[in-house]
């Protein structure tokens, strides 16, 4: 039964943020907190993310064991195993071609450790992301290849660089894709094209589409051990340990903001015990640099670590991200860490004054479909994080564009579910709208002329019009748990933290929290709105709306809700600043009770 025709959680028809509320899955209504059995807590939000009844023991501890599939599944994955090997055996020179972001950095990580644990140094080469842009040169990987580079191979990148690989294919080196952004149905000329958003995968492989890069790469890992292993290879040496290799593959996986469902989620479970573990110590500094004391959490790869590793490539030194997590020097790996905290402090400036500039902008585009904004000076580093601010507030796919003297544009968009923003940007590109433009559904990168970037936003919105609307109508909140204020509590947040890692196409579970009067309602930091509600069961909490101060539910907060009673809906969290840990409410949206 579709969500729509089911009841509304408390009668909320038009929250304050404009959406109905209902129940992911079943009713969950704990009234005054009883939870009993945390497990079966965990088993409903197991199932209303669509694991079958049967399939649920699988799912509540996910394993590599339970969920890899075989890598042989997947086009090209044995071509690529058996001309790495070849090089291994026969010690040639090989370089990884990366790209600048914590996919492409963990991705280069992950094969030159691996690399190196066969017993060959090989390069890495990673692009700098204002002097050269995303994806594979010809001019660079011809230059390898001069240099003695007989074997490159790329990742998070090249599988639209039919120009690029072209010019390496008649320089006469090898060069192997591992990518996982859309393909177009010819594919550029390599030794191996391995990703499985290939048009020409097989149904398994294919039901593979959601993994990162650096999924891909780990598959690839495994292919290669297992061809050495038939060769005879490990007789007289150890064989690498990959499950150490999965710290990495969880950072590259949460960050790119991959969807956590499937191997996945296998992926960042398992990688989660490993960084703990600290044994990679440019990890280890990573952590240290983050101001973690304690063992990071899946929201700690998205908001502390992978922005740190991002930064080098967006506004530093591209190189710094892959540096940090291969070198074995303890004292490197402090250094470059502090180096990445700081290029952090500095894109989160720059990345304000864009955001501002650009929501200038937007005040003339309320009957866009997807928002546009384009202007000179802007940063390119950070025009992917604003396209993603203005998309969470507008919730229509938006696109920031920074454009250079020469007039051309880079572009970095973010979608919203049901809305394939990738297949739009290739489109634009066959339509001859964009020099460069690829991606995924739910982000994507671009070139733009600026003399066709009118036409480019009139085709783009024209296009995805009708599936903006459809994706627009009946905006719901999906709620997996109620319970009065006494109910919210570190017992409740440890149960449902059962159903995790989430993220991206495993949502965290949201929970609604009433009815509450607000004791305190003021802002803190950069525009977040800080409250104090209690409820009639005299149960108080404390909740913080991020980013909320200048929007309709926060001025409806902070304003006109004294005295009134609320229903409250949000994500739960430990806060374990006071003296006793006690649980509060990240609050996503808010309904007037009475």
């Amino acid at each position: 039964m579709a969500s729509t025709a089911l009841p509304q959680v408390f009668g909320v028809s038009n929250s304050l943020t404009g959406r109905a509320w209902r129940w992911r899955g079943g009713n969950m209504d704990l009234g005054q907190g009883h939870f009993g059995d945390g497990e079966s807590i965990v088993r409903q939000i197991l199932l209303a993310r669509g694991v079958a009844p049967e399939d649920v023991q699988r799912h509540l501890s996910p394993t590599l064991r339970d969920f890899l599939p075989d890598p042989s599944e997947f086009n090209d994955m044995d071509a690529a195993a058996d001309r790495i090997a070849q090089a291994v055996l026969t010690n040639e020179r090989i370089t990884v071609y990366g790209d600048y972001d914590v996919d492409g950095a963990t991705s280069s990580a992950l094969l030159i450790r691996l690399l190196r644990d066969l017993g060959v140094e090989a390069d890495y080469y990673i692009p700098d992301r204002l002097l050269e842009g995303y994806g594979p040169s010809g001019e660079a990987l011809v230059k390898l290849a001069e240099d003695g580079s007989s074997l490159i191979v790329t990742v998070d990148c090249g599988a639209m660089a039919h120009e690029a690989l072209a010019m390496a294919s008649d320089a006469g080196v090898d060069v192997i894709v591992v990518d996982h952004h859309k393909c177009s149905p010819e594919l550029p000329r390599a030794a191996a094209l391995v990703n499985p958003n290939r048009l020409d995968e097989n149904d398994l492989a294919a039901a593979h589409g959601h993994l990162a890069a650096v999924g891909v790469a780990f598959l690839l890992a495994i292919a290669l051990v297992r061809t050495l292993r038939a060769q005879d290879y490990f007789e007289d040496r150890k064989e690498p340990d990959l499950f150490a290799l999965l710290d990495v593959v969880a950072l590259g996986t949460v960050a790119d903001v991959a969807a956590l469902h499937g191997l996945n989620r296998a992926f960042v479970a398992q990688g989660l015990k490993v960084m703990a573990r600290r044994d990679n110590i440019g990890m280890s500094a990573l952590i240290d640099a983050s101001r973690l004391k304690r063992a990071p959490a899946c929201s700690d790869l998205g908001f502390a670590l992978g922005p740190r590793i991002n930064a080098g490539g967006r506004v530093g030194e591209s190189t710094l991200g892959v540096r940090l997590l291969t070198t074995q020097d303890p004292d490197e790996a402090r250094e470059i860490a502090a180096q990445l905290s700081a290029l952090n402090e500095e894109r989160r400036a720059i990345e304000a004054e864009v955001q501002q500039a650009a929501e200038e902008q937007l005040a003339a585009q309320h009957n866009r479909a997807v928002h546009v904004v384009a202007a000179k000076g802007w940063h390119p580093g950070v025009i992917g994080i604003v396209a993603g601010r203005i998309k969470e507030k507008s919730g229509k796919p938006s696109l920031v564009i920074a454009l250079d003297e020469n007039g051309e544009g880079k572009g970095s968009g973010r979608s919203v579910p049901g809305v394939d923003l990738g297949a739009a940007i290739i489109r634009a590109r066959e339509e001859g709208l964009l020099v460069k433009g690829g991606g995924h559904a739910m982000a994507a990168g671009l070139t733009v002329a600026e003399d066709k970037l009118e036409a480019f936003t009139d085709w783009l919105d024209a296009h995805l019009e009708a599936a903006v609307a459809r994706a627009g109508q009946n905006r719901e909140m999906l709620l997996d748990i109620a319970v009065a204020p006494g109910g919210l509590t570190p017992d409740l947040v440890e149960a449902l933290d059962g159903g995790g890692p989430y993220g991206v196409g495993w949502p965290g579970p949201r929970v609604a929290v009433g009815p509450v009067r607000l004791v305190k309602c003021d802002i803190v930091g950069n525009d977040h709105v800080r409250i104090i509600a209690s409820g009639d069961d005299g149960k108080s909490f404390k909740g913080i709306a991020f980013r909320a101060a200048e929007s309709e539910m926060g001025q409806a907060l902070l304003h006109a809700s004294r005295g009134r009673r609320l229903w409250l809906a949000g994500r739960v969290k430990i806060d374990d600043w006071g003296a006793r840990p006690a649980a509060e409410l990240h609050l996503e949206d808010a309904a007037f009770a009475d």
